[in-house]
C-alpha cells in the first residue's frame, strides 16, 4: 500500500492560505508576549512614583514576571507534549488574559506583583506558539517563515511603545495594562479556529485525526495530498557514518519506519521527553542551547531596560543633575520607541543570511556584532550616540534570538519538542530575572562600565557556544 508522511504532505502543499492563518494566530501570541514584556520598561517607574516603593521593589516587579515565565515555560512545554499543543495554548491564553486585566485593577503593590507573576506564568507558554507554527511549515520554507513570524514580536514592541507614549500622556498606567491584555483576549475569542498539530497527532498514534487536519489544510490550500495513506516515521536518528559528511556542519539523517500501531503515544511528554533531552545524541545540544538561550534573554531584556536607564544614568552620573519628570518620561518613550524599531533591520539581516550561512553561523555572527555595538557604551557617550549604539545592539540581539527560536525546535523530536524548547525558554527567563540587577541596579549606582562588561562577557561566551553546536539544521526535516 502506498503511504506518505507528514513531511511529504507539507512539502506537497507548500506554504498556502492555511499556514498563513496559523501564522497570523501564532504571531498574535508572540505579539501579546512582546507587549507584556515591553510593558515592564514603563510600569516600574510609574508604580514606584505612585506607591513610593524603593528601586529594589521596582526591580522586583520585573523579576516576578520572569519568575512566573520560568515556571510557565517548563509547565506549558510539558502540557504541550503530554496533552497537546491546543490544550497548552488555551490555558496559557486564559491565564494571561485574566491576570492581565486583574493587574490593571490592583489595589496595592503586593497584589500587582501577584497578578504580574500570574501573567508571567501564562506568557511562559508563548514558546508553544512558535513550535506549533513550525510544525505546519515545510522544511524548505522554515527559515524564511520563522523570520516573518518574528515580525509579530517586533510589531508588539513598537505597538507597546506607541501605546505607552499615547496612553500615559493622558491616562494612568492602569489603562496601559488593560490595553496590553487585549491581544490575548482576541486569541481567546478565535481559539476555535486553531487546529492541533498533525505531527503531534501522529506521535500520539492518532493517525486518523492527523489525516483530517492534513485534508483540511489541503482543501484550504486547494491542493491534493500525496497518494496513499498517512504513516508515521519514528524520530530520526543522528548517526555519522561518514566523517566527510560532517565537515559542513550537517549530520546525516536515518529514518526508521514503523507501523502506526507502534507509535509511542503513551511515551510522549514527561519523563520520556526528559530522557530524550539528556540522551547521548542530544545532551551536548541541550546544554549549549540552554546557555545560548540564557545569554540571548539576558541580553535582549537587558537591552530593553538599558534603553530606559542608560540615558538617565549618563545625565545623573556625569552632571549630578536630575531631569524634570515630564521631560524624562518623554525621552524614555522616544528612546524605547526608536530602539524598538531596530528589531526590523535585525530581522532583515537574519533573514538574508540564515539560509546562506546556516543557523549556527548566523547566531554567532550576530552575537559578536551585538558585542561590538555595546563595547563603546562602557564609557559615557552622547545621548544620540547612545541611542544609535543601542539600536545596533538590539538589531543584532533580535536577529540572534529569532534564529535560536528556529534552531531549537529543529533540533528536538516532535515527542519532546515543546518540553525541550520549554525548558530552554525557562533557562532563558533566569536571564530575565538576573538582568534587572545589572541593567537597573548597577546603572542606578553609576557603575556603567561594570554593567556593560558583564553583558559583553555573556554575549561573547554565547557566540563561542554557537560555534560549538554539534549539528546544523538548515534544510533538515523536522523529526
Amino acid at each position: 500500500m502506498e503511504t506518505y508522511t507528514t513531511d511529504d504532505a507539507l512539502t506537497a502543499m507548500g506554504f498556502g492560505k492555511f499556514q498563513a492563518l496559523v501564522l497570523v494566530y501564532a504571531g498574535t501570541g508572540w505579539l501579546a508576549d512582546s507587549m507584556e514584556l515591553m510593558l515592564l520598561s514603563f510600569v516600574g517607574p510609574l508604580v514606584r512614583q505612585q506607591w513610593n516603593v524603593s528601586a529594589q521593589h521596582e526591580s522586583l516587579l520585573s523579576s516576578a514576571v520572569f519568575t512566573g515565565m520560568l515556571i510557565g515555560a517548563c509547565s506549558w512545554g510539558y502540557i504541550s507534549d503530554k496533552y497537546g499543543r491546543r490544550t497548552a495554548l488555551l490555558f496559557s491564553i486564559i491565564l494571561t488574559t485574566g491576570a492581565g486585566f486583574l493587574s490593571a485593577l490592583s489595589p496595592n503593590y503586593i497584589s500587582l506583583i501577584v497578578f504580574r507573576f500570574l501573567v508571567g506564568i501564562g506568557v511562559g507558554g508563548t514558546h508553544v506558539f512558535s513550535s506549533w507554527f513550525l510544525e505546519f511549515v515545510p522544511a524548505k520554507n522554515r527559515g524564511t517563515w520563522m523570520i516573518v513570524f518574528s515580525v509579530f514580536w517586533t510589531i508588539g514592541t513598537i505597538l507597546e511603545a506607541s501605546l505607552a507614549w499615547v496612553v500615559l500622556s493622558r491616562l494612568s498606567w492602569r489603562w496601559l495594562l488593560a490595553f496590553t491584555a487585549l491581544p490575548c483576549f482576541l486569541l481567546l475569542l478565535l481559539f476555535v479556529i486553531a487546529p492541533e498539530s498533525p505531527r503531534y497527532l501522529c506521535v500520539q498514534n492518532r493517525i486518523s485525526d492527523a489525516t483530517l487536519v492534513l485534508e483540511r489544510m489541503a482543501k484550504t490550500n486547494k491542493v491534493a495530498l500525496p497518494p496513499g495513506v498517512l504513516t508515521y516515521h519514528k524520530e530520526t536518528q543522528l548517526v555519522d557514518h561518514n566523517p566527510l559528511t560532517s565537515q559542513n556542519g550537517h549530520l546525516p539523517v536515518r529514518d526508521n519506519d514503523c507501523a502506526p500501531d507502534n507509535a509511542m503515544s503513551s511515551k510522549s511528554g514527561g519523563i520520556a521527553a526528559l530522557r530524550k533531552l539528556f540522551s547521548r545524541k542530544l545532551l551536548r545540544s541541550t546544554l549549549l542551547i540552554w546557555f545560548v538561550w540564557f545569554a540571548n534573554s539576558f541580553a535582549y531584556y537587558g537591552l530593553v531596560l538599558l534603553s530606559s536607564q542608560l540615558s538617565d544614568a549618563n545625565r545623573r552620573c556625569t552632571s549630578g543633575q536630575k531631569s524634570e519628570g515630564q521631560q524624562k518620561n518623554a525621552n524614555l518613550y522616544k528612546d524605547v520607541f526608536i530602539t524598538s524599531l531596530a528589531e526590523f533591520p535585525g530581522l532583515v539581516i537574519s533573514a538574508v543570511i540564515v539560509d546562506w550561512f546556516g543557523r549556527k553561523a548566523t547566531m554567532w555572527i550576530l552575537l559578536f556584532g551585538c558585542c561590538a555595538f555595546l563595547g563603546p557604551l562602557a564609557v559615557h557617550q552622547k545621548e544620540s550616540l547612545t541611542t544609535a549604539l543601542l539600536f545596533g545592539a538590539r538589531a543584532c540581539g533580535m536577529g540572534s534570538s529569532t534564529v535560536l527560536c528556529l534552531y531549537a525546535p529543529e533540533v528536538y523530536p516532535t515527542s519532546a519538542r515543546s518540553t525541550g524548547v520549554g525548558i530552554a525558554t525557562a533557562i532563558g527567563k533566569i536571564g530575565g530575572i538576573v538582568c534587572p540587577i545589572i541593567a537597573v541596579g548597577l546603572l542606578r549606582s553609576c557603575h556603567q562600565m561594570e554593567a556593560v562588561v558583564v553583558f559583553e562577557l555573556v554575549l561573547g561566551l554565547a557566540g563561542v557556544a554557537c560555534i560549538l553546536f554539534p549539528v546544523e539544521t538548515k534544510g533538515r526535516e523536522m523529526k
